[in-house]
């Protein structure tokens, strides 16, 4: 009779352990399936994610000043005299003034007059167009070193003015020359490659400004 008396407690123990084993297994069936759901979700998304690396160096505002701030830059320097004569007919003879001029002619570019733009990145290439090559000093002959060779007679100062004019317009034709003005540029093309590339930048174009 006792044994009997235990059957029913022993088959609720049997219930109940089915009962946990069924609610476990829809529990993991319900996992595996919406795990199933978001990975065929990632793997068939057409956005890959991918990682790129950039290893551009961009040219930043600061350089630009820094560089602008430069002024004029020489780049090819000229050494001239000239020998200038002027004669002055008289009644009882003529008077004859000659000199001797020296001067020093600088070619360069002035960073000042860049215009706005002048340099930027294009991928991993710097380009700069620098400003046109020209005289930089329109004063260029050092009148302390002008010497009097022959002088006769008296000479006004508008005479010598006359005199330095004609030296200054021949020092600029024997000095401003095409071939002068190229060197100049090739110069000015390797040296701010030059400085660019000891600032890191390994591609550089350079460009004249006409």
């Amino acid at each position: 009779m006792r044994k009997r008396d235990n059957m029913p407690f022993i088959q609720q123990i049997i219930k109940s352990a089915v009962a946990r084993f069924v609610l476990y297994a829809v529990i993991a069936l319900t996992v595996v399936l919406v795990a199933k759901h978001y990975v065929k979700k990632i793997t068939s998304s057409p956005a890959a994610l991918t990682i790129e690396q950039n290893d551009s160096i961009d040219i930043t505002p600061m350089q630009i000043r820094s560089i602008e701030n430069i002024g004029e830059w020489e780049f090819l320097t000229i050494n001239d005299e000239e020998l200038v004569d002027t004669v002055r007919k008289g009644f009882f003879g003529d008077d004859e003034l000659v000199r001797i001029y020296y001067g020093t002619l600088r070619l360069g570019i002035n960073m000042k007059e860049a215009h706005e733009g002048w340099i930027v990145m294009d991928g991993d290439t710097v380009k700069a167009t620098l400003p046109p090559v020209r005289l930089l000093d329109q004063s260029f002959i050092d009148e302390t070193r002008t010497r009097s060779f022959i002088e006769s007679g008296k000479w006004s100062h508008k005479d010598r003015e006359q005199m330095y004019r004609r030296a200054d317009a021949m020092m600029r034709r024997r000095c401003l020359t095409p071939a002068n003005i190229r060197n100049a540029q090739q110069n000015a093309k390797e040296q701010f490659r030059s400085m660019l590339q000891s600032m890191g930048y390994e591609n550089v174009k350079v460009e004249i400004a006409n």
